[in-house]
């Protein structure tokens, strides 16, 4: 499918829960403050683009290719990025809210999470590796299978990471954090 081309386009406070965004490739573009709720992202090219403080939550992205996006303060809730197309799949999210969101069996080697809060995300069988969770709050997320090798959780918190379950080798954490490790051995750890 030829889609138009669309570049150094920027997009303000634009609601497209009311008006769809067309389809198209957009390259180099920065949507600010714009409502993608539950909008059909599906079959979108997204290339160097960077979303602050848009709403993603329930978005359908369904072979939308993400090359190289910036979220920055976006609220992301329930987004399944499995559904993603995975060539050149890469993306970074800083200051966002990811909650109920997925990455089941999706290769996100190098991706940064830089202070979010990701409660109940789906890493099953996820290629993790060097992957950045920098001051993320990662409550009830799923980590089964997931190969997390040199990984950073040097500052993450509330996580619970059975290592028996995943492959963790090389992968980084803190003294303040190895509870997260040990929960699903049922072992107590005393100050």
């Amino acid at each position: 499918m030829n889609l138009p081309l669309l570049e150094e386009q920027y997009y303000k406070s634009q609601d497209y829960t009311i008006n769809t965004l067309p389809k198209a490739e957009y390259a180099d573009c920065t949507f600010t403050n714009c409502n993608f709720e539950n909008s059909d992202l599906s079959n979108i090219v997204f290339s160097q683009c960077d979303f602050i403080d848009c709403n993603f939550s329930n978005a359908d992205v369904m072979h939308t290719t993400l090359d190289d996006i910036t979220f920055t303060g976006c609220k992301i809730l329930g987004v399944l990025f499995q559904n993603c197309n995975a060539f050149l799949l890469s993306f970074k999210f800083i200051n966002c809210t990811l909650n109920l969101s997925s990455f089941y069996q999706l290769k996100i080697t190098r991706t940064n999470f830089s202070n979010c809060i990701m409660h109940q995300v789906d890493f099953t069988e996820t290629e993790a590796k060097y992957v950045i969770f920098k001051d993320c709050d990662l409550y009830q997320s799923i980590f089964d299978r997931t190969n997390l090798e040199h990984s950073d959780f040097t500052s993450a918190y509330n996580f619970n990471i059975n290592p028996n379950l995943n492959q963790l080798k090389q992968a980084s954490f803190s003294k303040e954090n190895i509870s997260g490790l040990l929960e699903s051995f049922n072992i107590k750890i005393l100050d």
